[in-house]
């Protein structure tokens, strides 16, 4: 068995104002992958950007240096200074990465709960990994449970059966 470990790095409508997400959700995705992916510690590399999110899936060798080389390269592609950017970001390792990908997934960690978006988004993350040769068996495994785990969810619980997006609730909060 190999000495990696997954680790997920990202910035949300949970830990960053508007202006913080803006910017880092108009990095150039590709470009920030290959870069991500080119980390010394940093094994393989997914990249999952929405409007409201922007997260790393990796696969790890070195905890501290992997932190440390992702939060550099989000901070560079968005303009925005490290020790700032440090401020909004948040870790899972591990197990809490894996249940934070299912959570994700699920739609259980968006602005809309059971927003089905989130699957098709990270399904294509998955397939633009794939696509640049920075995902592996690890990532790999990470995709297809989470994404067999959002779709149970989403049948087995009606979660998303309101089938409104973020988008569809703001404009009935505006018309109202």
């Amino acid at each position: 068995r190999h000495t990696m470990s997954l680790l997920v790095l990202g910035v949300s409508h949970h830990s960053a104002p508007m202006e913080v997400l803006e910017k880092v959700a108009a990095i150039d995705t590709e470009q920030t992958l290959s870069l991500v992916g080119a980390g010394e510690a940093v094994g393989e590399a997914l990249l999952l950007s929405t409007c409201n999110r922007i997260e790393v899936y990796t696969d790890v060798s070195r905890f501290h240096a992997a932190v440390e080389s992702l939060t550099a390269v989000l901070a560079k592609q968005s303009g925005i200074p490290a020790e700032s950017l440090s401020g909004h970001l948040y870790v899972h390792y591990e197990d809490a990465a894996v249940r934070h990908a299912f959570r994700v997934v699920s739609g259980l960690d968006s602005m809309v709960l059971g927003d089905e978006q989130i699957l098709g988004q990270f399904r294509e993350a998955f397939k633009a990994a794939v696509e640049q040769g920075q995902a592996g068996s690890s990532l790999h495994q990470l995709a297809q449970s989470a994404l067999r785990v959002g779709k149970r969810v989403h049948t087995d619980t009606g979660i998303g059966r309101h089938g409104a997006s973020v988008v569809e609730v703001a404009l009935a909060e505006a018309a109202r």
